[in-house]
């Protein structure tokens, strides 16, 4: 009797991983036609008996979801974290897969960063966040969480970010890598390419000379000077400076982290050691326009702004050409506008408040006049820029300067319409 039970009880038992191979089998053929809802049918049949499978069947199981996830999701968040979470699943069960799911894993991680660009433009700072730390979870690319950290920020999901830049530390992530690299011959411009092999075949075309290596900026010391900004702000001086310490320690010659550590100072209101950083991290190479961009972005960062637009003018001196020097400036002085035209708004209609309004809006003037010669050399850089043309064009029609403002309307319209 024991026997028969037993016997019976190894039947059931086969009868169940039988059926779970073959809804996954029907799965898997489901995929190779595209016929991703069909794929789900038959997973969701097999769910209910996986607690019986073998790991390698799990594995196989999660594998085939993530893939009908995948192919079904689109833009639907929901579904590609569900890829997600297979996929995750799947290689735990069995890393031998990893092959196997290579091109599935870099569609999905393709997937969640597009949309998260979309979110970041569209000033959707969560839901940029969540796609992209989904991503590091199946890349393992912390810059992946980098930038999720950074998105995390800019929605003040402070507590979000701290988290992630301290994963990030804890990895020893620097951000750093390496670039190849050649001179157009025909500009002078360093170009960088993907791999070395395509750097090298457009030096042997001899369109490009000086094929180099150069690494890029590390990350690190924005990474701190974020998280010390960010316990300043929730009131944590204590925290933030233990922080900045201890890297400063580490790395006392480090230019961002200097910087980082005069933007603490600054906002700490300790104006003499942010002004002793300021002089230190300029001597270190007064000669290099990058170093004043860079302080300019920190000033601006922190609400410095004629600060900030110092250090852009001085980043021009050393290269009038630079671009983004040019229209962080313009920027910087439009920026006085909102305030102007919040004065001229809540004025009302007396003689005084209309002599008033003459005088705020001869303000206005002035600052699209300063600013106009910015943005046209930025235009004349890069010809292409339609947020450097629309701002040009409003400007012309609040000066009244007709003809320009004509002009730039067609060269907006027609690159709007090319584009």
């Amino acid at each position: 009797m024991k026997t028969r039970i037993l016997i019976t009880g190894l039947a059931f038992v086969s009868a169940i991983s039988f059926g779970q191979k073959k809804e996954i089998k029907k799965a898997e053929k489901a995929l190779k036609s595209n016929e991703y809802s069909e794929a789900l049918s038959y997973l969701n049949e097999a769910e209910p008996m996986l607690g019986a499978a073998d790991d390698e069947m799990k594995a196989q199981f999660y594998a085939a979801r993530g893939e009908a996830l995948l192919g079904s999701g689109g833009t639907d968040y929901t579904k590609l974290k569900g890829a997600a979470e297979a996929f995750s699943e799947a290689l735990k069960l069995d890393p031998k897969m990893e092959a196997q799911l290579s091109a599935p894993l870099q569609n999905l991680r393709a997937g969640l960063i597009n949309g998260a660009i979309k979110d970041q433009n569209a000033g959707q700072y969560k839901m940029a966040t969540d796609k992209l730390y989904t991503s590091y979870m199946v890349s393992k690319d912390p810059s992946d969480l980098y930038f999720a950290a950074g998105n995390a920020v800019n929605g003040k999901d402070y507590d979000t970010s701290l988290e992630y830049y301290q994963m990030l530390l804890d990895t020893g992530y620097t951000g750093e890598t390496q670039e190849f690299v050649a001179t157009r011959k025909e500009t002078g411009e360093v170009e960088p390419f993907d791999t070395e092999n395509l750097r090298n075949i457009a030096v042997k075309s001899g369109e490009f000379i000086k094929p180099e290596i150069r690494v890029t900026e590390s990350r690190k010391g924005e990474i701190l000077r974020n998280m010390t900004l960010i316990y300043i702000e929730q009131g944590n001086n204590e925290k933030a400076t233990s922080l900045m310490k201890a890297a400063r320690a580490e790395n006392p010659d480090d230019i961002y982290l200097m910087r980082a550590d005069a933007d603490m100072s600054y906002k700490m209101d300790d104006v003499e050691r942010y002004n002793e950083l300021m002089e230190k991290i300029v001597a270190s190479d007064p000669e290099n326009p990058e170093i004043y961009f860079n302080l300019g972005v920190g000033s601006a960062e922190i609400g410095n702004t004629d600060k900030a637009i110092g250090y852009y003018k001085k980043a021009l001196e050393l290269d009038p050409n630079y671009e983004a020097a040019l229209i962080n400036v313009a920027v910087l002085k439009l920026s006085k506008e909102d305030k102007l035209v919040e004065q001229m708004n809540s004025l009302g209609n007396s003689r005084a408040d209309n002599q008033k309004y003459d005088e705020l809006k001869q303000q206005r003037n002035d600052v699209y006049k300063e600013t106009m010669p910015y943005l046209e050399k930025a235009l004349q850089l890069n010809p292409n820029n339609p947020e450097v043309m629309r701002t040009l064009m409003n400007i012309y029609g609040q000066l009244a300067e007709d003809a320009k403002f004509k002009e730039m309307k067609a060269k907006l319209d027609a690159l709007e319409t090319k584009g």
